[in-house]
């Protein structure tokens, strides 16, 4: 499966506008956030190991700063089928859905076309990205293109060729986010739930972080609190003592978890909304492991981790 190219960041190429956030409705609908995401890794070169996936990892870190709780990652073939599946599926599951790969021009690239499919969408060009293609593009690549064989010009404008509205229908809505001014790739968003990205690590990254302006965000009075302690006990010297905690107070809405250091340790980690429940807690634990806190606060703003 091809990749779409990254653009020159030459200082020759042009900067056009971004969408303006401000002009884009909370797709979850007003007063609501997002709580639950998922990720679709679309890709056969990942599968038979040409490829390593990095974009699920990113995307766990970003949902995890934000607090928003990351239920499912899913790695699929370039296979209409399991791309209509799995987009369904976690469409109706999650409040904010991810795929990565299977959106360049190629004949393998149908991630486009298979998520139509999947939201009852014809496939219609897009007009402003084809005139951001050539805008965005150095001199010599216009030149380049202008010159190219008609099946290479429509190679390309594949990359533009995107499930579009098809009438009122809510569940159906399509959405082109130019989220950043030097990108002539937009974040397609469906359903106003799924988001489709580039499989390029560098664009998918870029891409992610720029649309946070147009996500409907936890407000930070809702992201859980952490406490995270660390041991020097093996992890199964604890294990039954953890078990039982968290028997205790999972009705309480509190997660415990281990995560060993091979030969150096164990950090145990307690999460929930009560911040004076968790803490109250997590003296506890120093005191059952013989261990120490080393970060503590709300999720992506805890302060820095002691060394161990």
């Amino acid at each position: 499966m091809s990749t779409q190219p990254q653009l020159n960041p030459s200082a020759s190429v042009a900067k056009l506008s971004p969408t303006d956030p401000s002009n884009v409705p909370n797709p979850l609908g007003e007063g609501n956030y997002i709580k639950t995401a998922g990720c679709i890794i679309i890709g056969d070169e990942v599968l038979n190991g040409k490829t390593k996936d990095t974009n699920s990892n990113f995307f766990a870190q970003f949902c995890f700063d934000l607090g928003i709780e990351l239920k499912r990652i899913e790695v699929i073939a370039d296979d209409e089928e399991e791309i209509v599946e799995a987009a369904r599926r976690m469409t109706s599951q999650y409040d904010f859905v991810v795929t990565s790969g299977g959106i360049g021009p190629t004949h393998d690239d149908i991630t486009y076309a298979s998520l139509g499919v999947a939201f009852n969408l014809p496939l219609k060009h897009d007009q402003e990205t084809i005139r951001r293609m050539h805008e965005l593009a150095t001199p010599q690549r216009r030149e380049e293109l202008k010159n190219a064989p008609q099946a290479q010009r429509e190679a390309r404008e594949r990359m533009a060729l995107f499930p579009t509205n098809s009438g009122s229908d809510g569940q159906n809505k399509s959405e082109i986010i130019f989220v950043e001014g030097d990108k002539w790739v937009p974040v397609v968003r469906l359903g106003g739930k799924l988001c489709i990205f580039p499989g390029i690590p560098s664009l998918f990254q870029q891409l992610l972080l720029a649309l946070t302006p147009y996500l409907p965000l936890p407000p930070a009075s809702s992201k859980p609190f952490r406490h995270l302690i660390y041991t020097s006990k093996p992890e199964s010297a604890i294990a039954p003592y953890l078990t039982e905690l968290q028997a205790r107070v999972k009705k309480e809405g509190i997660r415990i978890g281990s995560y060993p250091y091979l030969y150096s340790g164990v950090h145990v980690s307690l999460i929930g909304h009560d911040v004076e429940r968790v803490r109250e807690l997590g003296q506890e634990v120093v005191k059952e492991v013989d261990g120490k806190v080393v970060s503590e606060g709300k999720l992506g703003n805890e302060g820095e981790k002691a060394k161990v």
